[in-house]
């Protein structure tokens, strides 16, 4: 049996009166790419919050189970064992990539490492090899500024797998792309996630992003109303 990498149970979450997640419970399996999709205000992107420790739920429980060690149950951490998990066991990618653009292509992925006090050294090496692996080998001393938007994403899916996060949340990835651009992006980002035997969770939009993943889930009122495996 498939053994969940994260489980989520009776999440509920509130912002004053709205009610963002309405008991979601949701489990995602080692090796899979999940996409939650829904409209503006379903709770999509409060669950991928909720599931990485970014936001902490109001009631439930989300605990994550690595490949290695014991499970963690990520709602009982406090803000900084939160933070930490964060930085040593996930990976990010946002829709604007949120990369320091006084930084070059290579600095931006090693800094992820040398946050987990990795030697400068051996994360420069790692993040070339990242950046040469996705297609931007070259290009590396570049600042994020020289770099197109997809090339610019294709750095932050680098940083996103620098520290070799086993699960990766990506939140619209493709959201700012155009067609060919965003299928680029998915390719890669599918490939450094499990195409490397890693999870994906991405919230998105675009019916065609859904598509390239495993599964799809669908989110309405705080709610999952469908959940559907690829043919």
């Amino acid at each position: 049996m498939n053994i969940p990498v994260i489980e989520a149970h009776a999440l509920l979450k509130n912002f004053g009166s709205t009610r963002a997640l309405a008991g979601v419970d949701l489990a995602v399996t080692r090796g899979e790419s999940v996409a939650i999709m829904g409209a503006s205000g379903s709770g999509k992107t409060t669950l991928l919050h909720v599931l990485a420790g970014i936001i902490a739920p109001d009631a439930g429980a989300v605990t994550f189970r690595p490949a290695e060690g014991a499970p963690v149950e990520v709602t009982a951490l406090g803000e900084s064992a939160r933070s930490r998990l964060r930085r040593e066991r996930f990976g990010f990618v946002f829709q604007q990539g949120l990369l320091i653009p006084e930084l070059t292509a290579v600095e931006n992925v090693v800094l992820a490492s040398m946050i987990n006090e990795v030697r400068r050294q051996d994360a420069v090496q790692h993040a070339a090899a990242w950046l040469a692996a996705l297609g931007l080998a070259g290009m590396e001393d570049r600042r994020i500024g020289e770099l197109s938007g997809g090339q610019a994403q294709r750095v932050a899916i680098a940083r996103a797998q620098a520290t070799g996060a086993e699960l990766v949340f990506a939140d619209e990835p493709t959201g700012a792309l155009d067609s060919h651009t965003s299928a680029e992006v998915m390719d890669a980002l599918l490939w450094s996630t499990t195409g490397q035997g890693r999870t994906l969770v991405v919230v998105t939009h675009d019916p065609e992003v859904a598509a390239r993943c495993t599964r799809t889930i669908a989110v309405r009122d705080g709610r999952i109303v469908s959940s559907a495996v690829a043919a």
